[in-house]
């Protein structure tokens, strides 16, 4: 046996135990004639003592230690005379009588501990190391709590936990697919599935009306913070529901998790807004709520003045931000620049501030009289104190999306974005479709299997892209904090609507029979409504932990480019591989 105990389970009561433990060397320190070891597990450090007058071999074990020596260590439980109150095993030490190495260990290119001088790539090489550091184990812990609720919480609900394949059929609509050549099938490919979407309607279809999977997706799509080409879903479907089903019984969920992993109370109901609504306030359909500064359309109230910018605009909004009227030229000139950025795209910002004394200075007093510009703060509904933003542009969406990632900028900078605050809601009423100019075509808001709502139908059968355009999906999603945690929708169950939808989205008959023909043959055979969601697990374990990157809340994630270089993967394929699948590659990438 290598161990009695755990390097995180001792305490004072244990005080005289004869006690094994084993695990890596953290440091090691003389102090006197004395050695002192930091010994750590996934489960804590506990102190370990080599007193001056113990066995001359057994000394000069410990004084051999090197960082990251794997060890087994016996001896007495003590209570400490220096207490470490930062540690739970800091009452207790363990005069050790006898040690022994367990494998000797190279110096770690980093250090290893809570506050790493590893930069990302180095630590990303060496993830095994990484890992070993208490806040990823902290993360994965987190993340391994929050899938045993969720699994707890489903199966008491009456959900069956079902697999569903890895290699599927290649439907390309919206992201790219990661695809899978079939060395038994020459020419054809799998591709990995971006979501499980078709097989949970089927085993609707099959009567399992209740499941649910916490499930690996692959998408191949440019990285941010919170994205990586592998992520894991929990994914759900129900049978026999209406939304109002869903969203209590995924609200609940939500509840249980909160209180249970953090012991946080979120509100009972949650609050619930509308797409539209939150575009107009927040210029987001995943909008943060913590903080006010919404968003006030003013298009009105400026035009008419010979100001060009206004006056040619189809859309002015406006946002007032508070207690920031002292900011200077300098940082005005800054914001600017800021917001020109191509993640923004304006073309630049109309300030107006009002300060506490009560006088107003703005960069469009050429054109507007004091009182028109009083007019103006009072529709945004500013007070003295506050800083006064304007865009405006020939796109009402567009100019509300770029006030909605300035506002989110200002509550950064201003700290209203309190990662321990927590305020969720449900985002409903989305369109069901959006039209794209460049290619003259509708696309899926959600994906090509949502059902319009119901009172929405008549404008669903229609031919006129105004009627199309009005119809609301029966869909939903979850936000959290600025960040769309989950989202789903009520299925399209029948299916002549789903041939109606594929039509819409101008998809030929036998394109639609090509990719989708296995569910629309399944809809003959009695399907009963259904409807589910999914909610990004990693995303979820990442604010839960109050960070916006999901990448520390997975074991091994890829880089920014999407390679793991740990494993230097992606990588070629010899010759022989190639051939067996009869793959031609058009050239070969310099090495």
């Amino acid at each position: 046996m290598y161990r009695t105990h755990t390097c995180g389970e001792l305490r004072a009561e244990n005080k005289g135990q004869k006690v094994t433990l084993a695990g890596w060397v953290q440091k090691a320190r003389k102090l006197g004639g004395m050695t002192f070891i930091d010994l750590r597990d996934r489960y804590g450090i506990t102190q370990l003592v080599v007193e001056a007058d113990a066995p001359a071999k057994l000394v000069e074990t410990a004084t051999s230690l090197g960082r990251e020596f794997v060890i087994q260590a016996t001896g007495e439980v003590l209570e400490r005379q220096s207490k470490n109150e930062k540690l739970p095993t800091g009452d207790i030490e363990i005069k050790v009588s006898e040690i022994k190495v367990l494998n000797k260990a190279a110096i770690p290119p980093f250090t290893i501990e809570d506050n790493s001088d590893g930069g990302d790539d180095l630590r990303m090489k060496y993830r095994y190391l990484d890992l070993r550091r208490g806040p990823l184990k902290e993360s994965l812990t987190l993340r391994h709590r929050l899938a045993h609720e969720v699994r707890n919480y489903l199966d008491a609900k009456g959900f069956m936990e079902i697999e569903t394949p890895y290699l599927i059929k290649s439907t390309p609509e919206g992201a790219r697919d990661f695809v899978v050549p079939s060395r038994m099938n020459p020419g054809e490919f799998y591709a990995l599935p971006q979501s499980p979407q078709t097989f949970k309607q089927l085993l609707m279809v099959a009567g399992y009306d209740r499941y649910f999977q916490i499930v690996r997706c692959f998408r191949d799509e440019d990285l941010r913070a919170d994205r990586q080409p592998e992520f894991t879903q929990i994914d759900c479907e129900m049978s026999f529901v209406e939304q109002e089903d869903v969203l209590g019984t995924f609200e609940g969920m939500m509840r249980s998790l909160f209180k249970n992993v953090l012991g946080v109370d979120i509100p009972n109901p949650l609050p619930r807004m509308s797409w539209f609504d939150a575009m107009d306030k927040y210029g987001s359909d995943k909008p943060d709520i913590r903080f006010g500064m919404t968003i006030h359309e003013i298009t009105d109230a400026v035009k008419g003045k010979g100001f060009s910018v206004l006056d040619d605009a189809a859309y002015v909004g406006a946002i007032a931000v508070p207690g920031a009227a002292e900011y200077t030229r300098k940082q005005l000139d800054e914001l600017t620049e800021w917001v020109k950025r191509p993640q923004v795209g304006a073309k630049g910002l109309i300030y107006i501030k009002l300060s506490a004394d009560g006088s107003i200075k703005s960069s469009i007093d050429k054109f507007y009289s004091p009182e028109e510009i009083k007019a103006i703060a009072d529709k945004v509904e500013a007070r003295p104190g506050d800083l006064i933003f304007v865009m405006s542009g020939p796109a009402k969406r567009k100019v509300q999306t770029m006030l909605g990632v300035l506002r989110i900028e200002m509550g950064n900078r201003l700290g209203l974005r309190n990662p321990k605050e927590f305020a969720p809601l449900w985002i409903v009423d989305f369109p069901l479709l959006e039209w794209d100019d460049e290619t003259q075509r509708f696309y899926a808001m959600h994906h090509p299997f949502t059902a319009p709502k119901p009172e929405h139908e008549k404008w669903f059968y229609s031919n006129a892209k105004e009627d199309l355009e009005r119809v609301c999906a029966n869909a939903y999603d979850f936000v959290l904090n600025g960040t769309e945690l989950g989202g789903g929708s009520i299925r399209i169950h029948n299916a002549d609507m789903q041939k109606r939808m594929f039509e819409v989205l101008g998809i030929s008959p036998e394109d639609a029979e090509y990719k989708f023909g296995f569910i629309i043959n399944a809809f003959k055979f009695g399907a009963p409504p259904h409807g589910g969601l999914a909610f990004g697990f990693d995303r979820v374990c990442a604010l839960f932990g109050g960070s916006d990157s999901i990448r520390d809340y997975i074991a091994f994630p890829k880089n920014n480019q999407g390679r793991d270089v740990m494993i230097d993967s992606p990588s070629r394929i010899d010759q022989e591989q190639l051939d067996e699948l009869q793959i031609d590659l058009k050239s070969a990438p310099e090495a």
